[in-house]
């Protein structure tokens, strides 16, 4: 089964046609910048280029992953890290199935990013707890148990002890390169986070993922959990096979 996936993110918008059947991308990964003002009607207007781009108007389902929380289809917080309101009950879907002319699922993109590496990456395999964190410009979260999703779990949004800071204040790789730390200088900080889901939820694997798997050789060796902390192996390609899974569902 062929279908568009899109991964909606900070900097940029990202699709390409994937295979569900094996978390293949079909084609090359076509990227359009965000605009600057990250409104609804801004995204939507470059996500309507995006398919345009793909020459798949009225050719199937388009998934779509955000970075907010959704519920049943409909935005439910503001555009993450940038605190962008007017998403809120927005009706994106409707709007872009009318546009488009083909069905839209609508799914959070740390989700989304679980999704892909549950069933095709990392978390291949794996029962019980697995959480995927996605760590660039904020924190995300997808949350599985035996394979199977719990949604909008957003535990970037998790206090952590030391000075009652979200976590995605310290732990993104934003706040990372805005304070100038190296990668040994900014792991007690992921660890603190990590040891903190460990006891809240006792997973059996950490999936770390987002623009930090790229370097997971510079920080890993100074994160000390009892739970196993793997690297991401879908890297850029994961939200946008995970939109595509939701769409496919």
């Amino acid at each position: 089964m062929q279908i568009l996936g899109i991964d909606v993110g900070g900097s940029g918008i990202k699709g390409a046609i994937v295979d569900v059947t094996n978390g293949t991308l079909l084609t090359e990964r076509h990227r359009i910048p965000t605009p600057e003002s990250r409104s609804p009607k801004d995204v939507m207007d470059t996500i309507t280029a995006l398919v345009a781009h793909f020459d798949y108007t009225g050719k199937g389902p388009v998934g779509i992953g955000l970075p907010l929380v959704v519920v049943d289809g409909v935005p439910k917080s503001p555009f993450s890290a940038h605190a962008v309101k007017g998403w809120i009950d927005y009706r994106l879907g409707d709007q872009l199935h009318e546009r488009l002319g083909v069905p839209v699922t609508l799914v959070n993109d740390a989700d989304a990013a679980g999704l892909a590496e549950i069933h095709f990456g990392a978390g291949r395999g794996q029962t019980g707890i697995c959480l995927v964190i996605t760590l660039g410009t904020g924190v995300g979260s997808g949350l599985f148990y035996n394979g199977q999703l719990i949604p909008n779990s957003e535990m970037g949004k998790l206090y952590l002890r030391k000075d009652r800071r979200v976590a995605e204040a310290r732990v993104s790789t934003y706040y990372r390169e805005q304070n100038e730390l190296s990668w040994e200088a900014y792991a007690p900080n992921l660890n603190e986070y990590l040891q903190h889901i460990e006891r809240l939820f006792n997973p059996q694997l950490l999936v770390i993922g987002g623009g930090a798997s790229k370097r997971f050789e510079q920080y890993s060796p100074f994160l000390d959990t009892k739970t196993p902390v793997v690297p991401a192996q879908l890297l850029n390609h994961a939200g946008i096979i995970g939109a595509a899974m939701a769409a496919a569902a």
